[in-house]
Parts: C-alpha cells; sequence; structure tokens
C-alpha cells in the first residue's frame, strides 16, 4: 500500500515538470504534424488528428515511460502511394486495417520481429524514406511544384527548381521561395544557437511564429495582403465544429483488392519498425533506466491507429525526435504525452485560424530538413567504416526501396545480407544447419549470484540473434553478465551493434557488461560494430577487439607489457597435472608483470581426440617463484570432489583448520610438506578471497578461475588474486625449506 502511494506522490510531485515538457513538444507537433499530412496528401489536420489520439491512448494503455506518439516520418512514402492509389477513404480504411494487425503483433507477443531485419538494411530503408521526403517536398519549399512518377526523378529535377526559383519574377513565388530557404536556415542553424531561453521554443514552432507574424505585419503595419502566393498558403483547416461535421469514415471497399492489402502491409511493415526502434533508442536515453514493453506498446499503438483511421487521422507511431525533445526537458512519465495530445486540442481549438497564416514551403522545409538527416553522408561514412560489405546493403536496400518500394527494398536489404555472410563463410551449411539449434546457453554462476554467463555457439546473425536477446532480457541489467563468442564461427553486424547498446544499457544501470571471445575473429575493419569471422587457423590480429583494447589500458595503468600475439612456446605449462592429459594449441593477449614472474593470458587447448575432441579457450595465470615449495591442486570443495574420494584421490586434511577443510580441496603426493606448507597466513588467505584452481608444480604455480576467457574486469581480479598470492607464499619462513629438504 505504501509503494502505490510513493508512486501516486511522485508522480504528481512530477506532474510539473511533465506538463511543461508535454508542452514544448506539442509547439513541435503542431506544425510536423500538419507538414507530414500534407506531404502525405492528406488534409493538414488529419496529422494533429493522428497525435492527439496517440497521445491520449498511448499514455494510458502504452508500455513505455517517456515515448511520444504521433504521425511518423517514415510513413509519408507509404501513405502517399495508399492515398494516389486508393483514394482518401479507402486509405483511411487500409489505416484502420493497419492498427488491427499491429495490435495483433502486440497480442502474439511479436514485438521481437524488428530483430530479424539486419541493422544496415533498415539504415537503408530509412535513408531511402529519407530521400523520398527530401526529394517530394523540396520543390515545394522553393515554391515549385512538379508531377514525377519516380522518387529518383524528384531528386534529378532538384537543380533545375533552384535555378528556376533564381529567375522568378512573380513576387508571390518569391516570397514563398524565400519563406522556404529562411525556415531550412533555421532548421540546419538552430541547434548551434547554445542559448537556453531562445531554445525553450523549438525550431519548427520559431517558423510557426515567424510566418505568422509575417503575415499580421503585412496585414495590421502596411495594410497589405500577405506577399506569398495563395496557393503556398496552408488550407483547409476548419474550427473544431467543422473538424467533427467533416469526419470522413473509412470506406472498406477496396478491401478485397490486392493494392489495399499492400497498402496495409507496407503501413504496418514501416510503423512497426519505426515505432521498435524508436522506443528502443529512448528506453537508452531514460534516466531512470526502466525498460519499456514493447508489446503493451504495439497493442497501444495499434488501438490509436485504428481510432486515428476513424477519425480521418494518419498512422499512429512512437517517433524519436519528439520523445527525445521530450526526456530534454525533464519528462519522467506518460503525463507528457497526454498533456503533448492536450496543448495539441487546445491548439486547434483556439488558433486553428492562425494556422492558415503559414506559407506551405516553410512547413516543407523542417520535412526536407528531416528527410536529409535520414539520409545523411555520416551515415554512409559511418556504415562505410564498419565494413564494405556493410555498405552493399544499404546501398541495395536504398536503390531498390526506391526504384520498386519499402517491402521489396528491405526483402531484398534481407536477402542481401543472408547472401553476403554465406559468401563470407563460403557455406551455406553452417547457417542451415544451425538455424534452428538452440545455439545459446545461460547459466548462473556459482559462487557469484550477480554473475551471468552467456555462451554462443556456431553463429549469430540477425537471423537467430532474438535467442540471445531473450537471455538478456531476462537478465536484470544492474548484475553482471559475460558474453562468450569463443566457440561461435560468425558474427554480424547487427550482433555486434546491440552487444553495444547492452554494453551502454548494463552500465548506466549499475551492472557489468562483457563481451569475450572475439580475440581470434577476423574483421575488416577496426569498427567496434564489425562483423567477426572465427580464423581457421589464427594469425598476428591487426584489429583490437573491446576487450583487447581494454587488457592494454589495464597493461598501461599497472606497467604490464601486453601482446596479443599467438605464441607457441608453452614449455613452462608442460609440467602442471591439469595439462597432462590435454593438449596445448597457444597462449595469446599475455600481460606480464616484472620481467615474466607473473604472467596472464588466454590460452587454447583440447581435450580428447577424434569425434571426442573439444577446443577450449580459458584464461590463466603463471607465477615463478622465488624457491621452491610442495607440488600440490586446491580447488574448491563440491559434488564431485566428494566423488573423488571413493575412488581413491584423498583430500589432505589440515590439523586445526576444519573450516578450511571442509571448504577446499587439497592435493599432493608429499602430505607432510604439503600441510607443512599450507600454514596460518596461506589458510587465512585463500579463505578470505575468491575460489580459483590454484596448482603448483613446485617451482611455479597456475591459477585459473572457470574454464572460459575471462572479462577484463575478471582479469583485473585474477591480477590482484595473484600478485597477493606471490607475496605471501615469499614471505614463508625460511625454516619451511629446511623441512623440504630432510
Amino acid at each position: 500500500m505504501s509503494s502505490k502511494k510513493n508512486n501516486i506522490n511522485n508522480f504528481f510531485k512530477a506532474l510539473p515538470k511533465n506538463i511543461f515538457s508535454g508542452f514544448v513538444v506539442s509547439l513541435i507537433a503542431l506544425p510536423l504534424g500538419l507538414g507530414l499530412a500534407m506531404a502525405s496528401d492528406a488534409p493538414p489536420i488529419a496529422g494533429i488528428i493522428a497525435a492527439i489520439v496517440g497521445g491520449i491512448v498511448v499514455s494510458i494503455l502504452g508500455g513505455s515511460h517517456v515515448t511520444i506518439a504521433g504521425p511518423g516520418n517514415g510513413l509519408v512514402g507509404v501513405l502517399l502511394v495508399a492515398i494516389s492509389t486508393l483514394g482518401l477513404e479507402s486509405a483511411y480504411a487500409a489505416i484502420v486495417c493497419s492498427g488491427v494487425v499491429i495490435m495483433l503483433l502486440g497480442f502474439f507477443r511479436l514485438g521481437k520481429l524488428a530483430d530479424f531485419f539486419p541493422s544496415s538494411a533498415i539504415q537503408g530503408m530509412l535513408a531511402a524514406i529519407g530521400l523520398i521526403i527530401l526529394g517530394k517536398q523540396f520543390h515545394i519549399m522553393l515554391a515549385h511544384k512538379i508531377k514525377r512518377q519516380d522518387t529518383l526523378d524528384y531528386l534529378i529535377e532538384i537543380p533545375y527548381s533552384i535555378n528556376d526559383a533564381l529567375h522568378y519574377e512573380n513576387k508571390g513565388l518569391i516570397y514563398a521561395a524565400l519563406a522556404g530557404i529562411l525556415s531550412l536556415t533555421i532548421m540546419m542553424f538552430y541547434a548551434k544557437v547554445r542559448n537556453k531561453y531562445l531554445q525553450l521554443i523549438p525550431a519548427p514552432m520559431w517558423i510557426v511564429l515567424l510566418s505568422v507574424a509575417f503575415s499580421y505585419y503585412f496585414e495590421l503595419v502596411l495594410h497589405e495582403e500577405n506577399p506569398i502566393s495563395k496557393q503556398y498558403m496552408i488550407s483547409g483547416i476548419p474550427e473544431v465544429q467543422q473538424i467533427i461535421a467533416d469526419i470522413k469514415m473509412p470506406l472498406f471497399s477496396k478491401i478485397g483488392t490486392i493494392s489495399f492489402w499492400s497498402s496495409v502491409l507496407a503501413i504496418t511493415l514501416i510503423a512497426s519498425i519505426e515505432s521498435l526502434l524508436s522506443i528502443k533508442a529512448v528506453d537508452k536515453l531514460d534516466p531512470q533506466k526502466r525498460r519499456s514493453n514493447v508489446n503493451r506498446d504495439l497493442k497501444a499503438l495499434g488501438l490509436a491507429t485504428i481510432g486515428s483511421g476513424f477519425l480521418g487521422g494518419l498512422n499512429v507511431v512512437t517517433v524519436i525526435a519528439r520523445s527525445s525533445v521530450n526526456v530534454n526537458n525533464g519528462a519522467s512519465n506518460r503525463s507528457a504525452n497526454f498533456m503533448h495530445a492536450t496543448f495539441l486540442v487546445l491548439f486547434i481549438s483556439l488558433f486553428s485560424s492562425q494556422l492558415t497564416r503559414i506559407p506551405l514551403p516553410a512547413l516543407m522545409a523542417i520535412l526536407v530538413y528531416t528527410g536529409y538527416k535520414l539520409a545523411s553522408p555520416k551515415i554512409i561514412r559511418k556504415i562505410f567504416s564498419i565494413g564494405k560489405e556493410q555498405l552493399i546493403i544499404f546501398f541495395v536496400t536504398l536503390f531498390i526501396t526506391l526504384k520498386i518500394g519499402i517491402i521489396v527494398g528491405i526483402i531484398a536489404g534481407v536477402l542481401m545480407t543472408f547472401a553476403i555472410h554465406v559468401i563470407l563463410n563460403k557455406s551455406i551449411a553452417l547457417f542451415l544447419r544451425n538455424i534452428v539449434k538452440p545455439n545459446v546457453l545461460m547459466y548462473q554462476e556459482a559462487g557469484n549470484n550477480h554473475n551471468y554467463y552467456i555462451s554462443v555457439k556456431h553463429f549469430c546473425s540477425f537471423l537467430n540473434y532474438y535467442k540471445l536477446k531473450n537471455k538478456l532480457e531476462a537478465v536484470p541489467e544492474d548484475h553482471d553478465v559475460i558474453v562468450d563468442f569463443s566457440l561461435c564461427s560468425f558474427v554480424d553486424h547487427t550482433v555486434m551493434e546491440n552487444m553495444h547498446n547492452y554494453q551502454e544499457l548494463f552500465k548506466k544501470r549499475g551492472g557489468h557488461f562483457d563481451v569475450i571471445g572475439l580475440d581470434m575473429h577476423e574483421t575488416d575493419s577496426e569498427h567496434p560494430f564489425a562483423l567477426r569471422r572465427l580464423l581457421p587457423v589464427p594469425n598476428i590480429l591487426n584489429n583490437l577487439t573491446g576487450r583487447q583494447n581494454g587488457m592494454e589500458v589495464f597493461s598501461i595503468e599497472y606497467e604490464l607489457i601486453y601482446s596479443h600475439e599467438k605464441q607457441k612456446n608453452v614449455d613452462f605449462l608442460s609440467n602442471f597435472l591439469f595439462f597432462n592429459t590435454k593438449h596445448i594449441n597457444h597462449i595469446y593477449n599475455m600481460l606480464s608483470y616484472k620481467s615474466g614472474s607473473i604472467n596472464i593470458f588466454d590460452i587454447e587447448f583440447s581435450e580428447g581426440e577424434f569425434i571426442a575432441k573439444e577446443e577450449v579457450r580459458s584464461t590463466m595465470l603463471h607465477i615463478n617463484l622465488e624457491k621452491s615449495i610442495p607440488e600440490f591442486t586446491l580447488d574448491r570443495e563440491g559434488f564431485l570432489e566428494r566423488v573423488y574420494a571413493f575412488a581413491g584421490y584423498k583430500d589432505i586434511p589440515i590439523q586445526n583448520h576444519s573450516d578450511f577443510s571442509r571448504r577446499f580441496y587439497l592435493l599432493g603426493d608429499n602430505e607432510k610438506a604439503i600441510c607443512s606448507f599450507f600454514n596460518d597466513d596461506i589458510i587465512h588467505f585463500f579463505e578470505s578471497n575468491p575460489y580459483y584452481h590454484v596448482e603448483s608444480n613446485g617451482r611455479s604455480l597456475l591459477i585459473f578461475g572457470k574454464e572460459r576467457l575471462a572479462s577484463v574486469k575478471e582479469v583485473k581480479a585474477l591480477f590482484d588474486f595473484g600478485k597477493r598470492l606471490k607475496e605471501v607464499v615469499n614471505n614463508q619462513p625460511k625454516a619451511f625449506k629446511l623441512e623440504l629438504v630432510d
């Protein structure tokens, strides 16, 4: 009861900030909603209706916390096609049907479908959408309406429109073009003006205010008509009473046609992808580090879309730009989304007549800038830095989307990604053999309730990433997670990008997320998102992984010598009992302390032969001692160790230390020397430190934790353990030496 009361108190305490944030977001949503609707060939009010319905429904029923719902940038192209081919009323019917499908995606918990689209293909699709928006609205921004069939034609015509604008003789067209250019300039340079008072009003709202002020200046001061050509002014925004009276009911007469369902599928695809990507991005911005219920949000977005379609509005999606503004202005819960819708109702109720004073080129400038951001050259440079193969996927998706359509484009991107993966691995069998296998194993490691270990085998790509994601979603973000790809032959760009996102998420929420096992994988780029292939024959690696970079930084901090190169000279390990039945292939990633007195390294060894042969990679520490000590093996005592006792392996008891004997399993041939060596200092050291496998060959010690690669955090802990253990051993009294000799 007290928890519920605290939640209510916190809600009302945060309400003023959420009201303010909702107000700021509404200042962006108003011009953007008008512009998106008009760019889609829908009535201007349709965009505002979508924002109002979305804000109310999603804020009440949604599963996210600080997102904003409304009309989306990505839907302009598909809605334009739907309205032009089906007609406005039938397009509303398609919007309603897409809302039903989106609701079903939520009910069937299919929010994970977004994980099946490779990142570069999604980037290509978004860039294509950006070019569609930019290409079609750029001409209107310069007061130059053209009609073309192909998006590429719109882009090719841009220089001609610029040339025509420079030679306008019609005063009304000149003013209209200047309004568009000035608005684009505001959008481009507004963010660079770092004034906290000026930035209380977002750039799109400044465009609206300046446009209305310009109109009133001519009307009230100069007593003249607005000089901007009337054909380039917003029209068709009725009063509230008229909006209700003019609501057009969806027309379902074309529901049996292919074109209708093609539009439904395209709208659903873009709406769901845009929403899922936005929800994922906004979760990273949430100051309270909460995780959205994606499927619940899909249900709410679907229901809002149905309501919007019946009221004459566009699709409702989660929008990243307005959500980012929402977070930046202090929003903490869904009431900000609700308030943004409330303010839009007030604006339309009180100022709908003023909106007709806004020039159409000014609104189109906002969309041109949005389109440019989606298809910015920076995106191409980033993808190229990740890998040349990602650029191929990006451009194939982009061009096919532009030439044919969004659905065909994203399918082409998926197929191209799969084809490139097969070519790089020179085997389709790797994918077909393991696509349905449970290639992800997760368990909570013994001795540490906050440490989850996840091993990924065979391959991990956009095709089966959902298996890994399902495991990661089950782990609280304030815990420690280690994801091991050492048994994975191939890890693609989509997975690497998601691993980076999880690392950021866990770091923000107090946990620790480590990716290991990629040190012996090949990559064509130094970018952390680049895809990785396991080298058939390990060689000198040119591009360090994140873990290797971490080890290099660690070596500098602690004055160690680091080498990532593989080494075959492993004779110093041959006398350890642990390796009697194992074959050591090589060691690599070596950290050396004080001329090699302490060495930490990754090691690859094999157990068994032929079909029973297993390759194992682990991280171990080796200590060269300054004097001889007994040979022994020390482990944490568990069930298997008790079973070994029945097979004749005797656990050496230490007198007057029953707790140590109960907790540790100590083996060795020279029991008398071992008991003498394990004095009070040695025993207290082991009792007060984490458990490790410790083995002595008489002149040196071998220490490791789990038979797997260690994270950088675990490497640091292992080094600290070994360094302190060496000091304890070297401080043993001289009498021990004499006892050994006797």
